[in-house]
C-alpha cells in the first residue's frame, strides 16, 4: 500500500462576506458597535475529499473560483477549514505566491537568508545554497539590489528558485508555472521533475488541462467548491473538457 502524504476528509470551507460597502477602520468600529454590520455566507468548499500518495505529481483543476486556491491555503495551514480535516506527512513547501514571504526593501542576498529562516533553515545551510539559488534564478550581478526594483520576472525566478531549494517533503504550486517566459517554465518544470524522481510529493494546481497532463499522472476537478472527479488525468481533463 502506498505511504499517504495528504489526507483531506470533508473539507468545507466557509466565507462571511460582507453585504455593504464599508469606507475605512472607522466606520466598521462604529457599525460593529451598533451590530449593524450584515453578512452573507458564501461555501467556497463542500465536502471535498482525496488522498495524494509520497512520491506523486497530483493536480488539482478547475476554472478561476473553483475553490483551487483556498483548498490549497487549508492544506498548507493558512486557513482552518470550516468543517473536515487535514493530515500532511512530511515536511510541506507552499509555492502559494511568488515570494509570498520576502521584502521588497532588502535586497535578494537578504530575502534570501530570511526566507530560509521562515523554513527553519539557518545562515549555514542558506550559505551553501546560495549559489544554486542565483544560479537557477539567473540573478547574478542583482543579488544586492532591492527587491522593488525587480520586473515582475526576477521575482518570479527568484521566489521559484528558493522555494524549491530547500528540499520539502511536499510542495504545493500554484499557477507557478504559467509565470514567466517558456525558458523559465521549461527550467520550473524540470526542476519539479528531478524533485519527484527524489521522492518528493508535488501538489500541482492550475486551470491548464495542457500543463496537468503533461506532468501529472492523477488529478481532481473542482467547480464552485465542489469534487466533480478524481482519477486518472486524461480522464479529469477530458471531464474539464479544456483542449489538452
Amino acid at each position: 500500500m502506498d505511504e499517504v502524504a495528504i489526507s483531506v476528509n470533508n473539507v468545507s470551507m466557509r466565507f462571511n462576506l460582507s453585504k455593504d460597502r464599508i469606507e475605512g477602520l472607522k466606520e466598521y468600529v462604529v457599525k460593529a458597535l451598533k451590530r449593524q454590520l450584515f453578512y452573507e455566507e458564501f461555501w467556497a468548499l463542500h465536502d471535498v475529499s482525496f488522498t495524494v500518495n509520497k512520491g506523486e505529481l497530483f493536480g488539482i483543476m478547475g476554472l478561476n473560483g473553483a475553490g483551487k486556491s483556498t483548498l490549497l491555503k487549508i492544506i498548507a495551514g493558512v486557513f482552518k477549514p470550516s468543517a473536515g480535516t487535514v493530515a500532511v506527512n512530511g515536511e510541506l513547501s507552499p509555492l502559494l505566491e511568488l515570494g509570498a514571504g520576502f521584502d521588497r526593501e532588502f535586497s535578494a542576498r537578504d530575502n534570501i537568508y530570511m526566507n530560509g529562516a521562515m523554513f527553519g533553515h539557518g545562515t549555514k545551510y542558506m550559505a551553501a545554497k546560495y549559489d544554486e539559488i542565483l544560479d537557477f534564478a539567473e540573478l547574478w550581478g542583482f543579488e544586492d539590489v532591492a527587491l522593488k526594483n525587480y520586473s515582475s520576472g526576477m521575482y518570479a525566478r527568484l521566489g521559484f528558485a528558493v522555494a524549491t531549494s530547500v528540499e520539502p517533503d511536499i510542495l504545493i504550486v500554484d499557477e507557478i508555472l504559467g509565470v514567466g517566459d517558456y525558458k523559465f517554465r521549461a527550467k520550473c518544470e524540470k526542476r519539479i521533475e528531478n524533485m519527484i524522481s527524489g521522492g518528493v510529493t508535488v501538489l500541482l494546481v492550475s486551470h491548464n488541462a495542457k500543463t496537468v497532463k503533461k506532468m501529472c499522472s492523477r488529478a481532481l476537478l473542482l467547480e464552485k467548491g465542489r469534487l466533480v472527479c478524481i482519477g486518472d488525468v486524461d480522464e479529469v481533463c477530458a471531464e474539464y473538457g479544456d483542449e489538452a
